[in-house]
């Protein structure tokens, strides 16, 4: 029986083995990315807020919206960081899809010690570092209009009034702060106190 009903209708193994996947359903946020397992996987951005499904594997993770998969990505083990196709950006932040997290924080590191801390500090602030991808380049576009010493000056400003944006460090350059000393409602604890090279008196 076997010979004559089973062997006709066998058909070959898979070339691949079969791989365990556990299914989830994801809130897309507004950053266009869903959560698993700490990384962060994009979808196109028109998507947001809509409830997807997942189909996770050891080595995939595969999106649905309604039975239709709509984004696949190779799975990554790194945490709190994102996984990110272009075609998925609105066009407003594909001119930023050049820029790295390494190339900000070696740019920010050759203009000065306290560009360098803010723009970790506006990339640590964000729960993707892309989203502070903007405040970042434009800090560092500054530099071009008043140069490295102004611009390093105005972060320092800007770190002692707790001021975490690229509108901060430009309003400080353009009302000229960045050369004048803090007054004491600003930074009372900072008088005779050296900041990253530089000493306040009152």
């Amino acid at each position: 029986m076997f010979e004559e009903l089973d062997r006709p209708a066998l058909t070959p193994l898979p070339d691949e083995p079969y791989q365990y996947a556990e299914w989830k359903r994801c809130r897309v946020n507004l950053d266009y990315h869903i959560e698993i397992a700490k990384h962060y996987y994009s979808v196109p951005h028109n998507l947001v807020r809509q409830e997807v499904e997942t189909r996770v594997t050891q080595k995939t993770v595969e999106i649905f919206l309604r039975g239709k998969r709509v984004a696949s990505h190779l799975r990554s083990t790194l945490p709190h960081r994102p996984t990110t196709t272009a075609e998925h950006m609105p066009s407003s932040h594909r001119r930023y899809r050049e820029w790295t997290h390494e190339r900000i924080r070696s740019e920010a590191a050759r203009v000065g010690p306290d560009v360098d801390t803010l723009i970790d500090i506006i990339l640590r602030s964000r729960p993707h570092p892309e989203q502070g991808f903007r405040s970042a380049i434009g800090i560092l576009g500054l530099v071009k209009r008043y140069g490295q010493e102004r611009v390093d000056a105005a972060c320092a400003r800007a770190l002692l009034l707790n001021a975490r944006s690229y509108k901060s460090v430009a309003a400080i350059l353009k009302n000229g702060t960045d050369r004048t000393v803090p007054p004491a409602e600003e930074a009372p604890i900072l008088f005779h106190a050296n900041i990253r090279g530089r000493t306040y008196y009152n």
